[in-house]
């Protein structure tokens, strides 16, 4: 803990941060580079082409307005985390729902509050590239609960009966760790699902946007440690119990959930929604957790 604070409040940049915790030279300099490439070109969506659906078969417009849902979650939990407001009303479609909770966090170190608003801005991108491929078929802003849904998994996860993601920056972290590796096997359990090679390359990067972003949250909780890894690692088991996957829990030398070769594991919508719900029992979900009502779109419910 205080070794990352050392990093952190002196407002360090990624290369520093990386070769302070322990990351060579040679890594921090890809890392930097990686950065960079994130704003060399800008991907314009095509719109997706409205398809009949087959019976028994998932379009990729109802993919994209799944990966939508989720990516309203993310970006309503980080605006409000680092502005105090959420998406604008151009940005949820013209029947929103009602997003309960979130509020800006008292960021005591720079860096820390300079991550947050790059996710941020990461996530309200990702919101406007899925409505403009979308177009008039992209699902409004469903309800969001960012407030009972963590004391509700707090509980679940044997944290204790409420947490507040908002209350800190540490706690912060907890909450974007409840997110981000949803989001990386969501999209990867989508892309078995994607016909359309130019969404699938488009979804292939919003993944690994996600897996930056999961990245660094786990690095971090490995600085901050106890009680925080701890919380981290609840909510990692909970997740597993609620939607499969190989969670790998965080540790000082493990940071990356990967199979045998080193490969992502993926999750499948039904997984996703039993997360997402809170609801780890088997059968239909239909709404609960993070989606008071339930998702927009097609994808709504789980199969069991």
């Amino acid at each position: 803990m205080d070794k990352l604070n050392e990093l952190l409040r002196g407002g360090v940049s990624r290369r520093k941060f990386l070769a302070g915790v322990g990351v060579s030279a040679g890594a921090a300099a890809v890392a930097t580079m990686a950065a960079g490439c994130g704003s060399s070109s800008t991907v314009t969506p095509t719109p997706v082409p409205t398809t009949t659906a087959q019976p028994g078969l998932i379009t990729d417009q109802q993919v994209l307005n799944f990966a939508l849902n989720l990516e309203y979650l993310e970006a309503e939990f980080y605006l409000r985390a680092v502005y105090g407001t959420g998406l604008s009303g151009a940005d949820i479609g013209a029947s929103p729902g009602t997003v309960t909770g979130g509020a800006q966090v008292a960021f005591a170190t720079p860096t820390l509050k300079a991550y947050a608003m790059e996710i941020a801005n990461d996530e309200l991108k990702h919101v406007r590239f899925l409505r403009s491929a979308l177009g008039a078929a992209a699902v409004d802003r469903p309800a969001i609960d960012l407030s009972g849904s963590f004391n509700a998994a707090a509980a679940a996860a044997g944290i204790g009966p409420a947490f507040d993601p908002f209350a800190d920056e540490a706690s912060f972290i907890v909450g974007a760790f409840t997110f981000e590796d949803v989001g990386v096997t969501a999209y990867h359990g989508a892309a078995g699902l994607i016909t359309n090679a130019g969404y699938l390359g488009a979804a292939a990067g919003i993944m690994a946007t996600e897996a930056y972003h999961a990245g660094e949250i786990r690095t971090i909780l490995t600085y901050l440690g106890d009680p925080y890894l701890t919380y981290a690692n609840k909510i990692s088991a909970l997740r597993a119990a609620a939607g499969g996957g190989n969670e790998v829990p965080v540790s000082g030398s493990t940071i990356v959930p990967a199979d045998a070769n080193s490969i992502a594991f993926d999750r499948t919508t039904d997984q996703v929604l039993h997360i997402v719900y809170l609801k780890a029992a088997a059968g239909v979900v239909t709404k609960g957790g993070f989606f008071p009502n339930g998702l927009n779109g097609a994808i709504t419910a789980s199969t069991t």
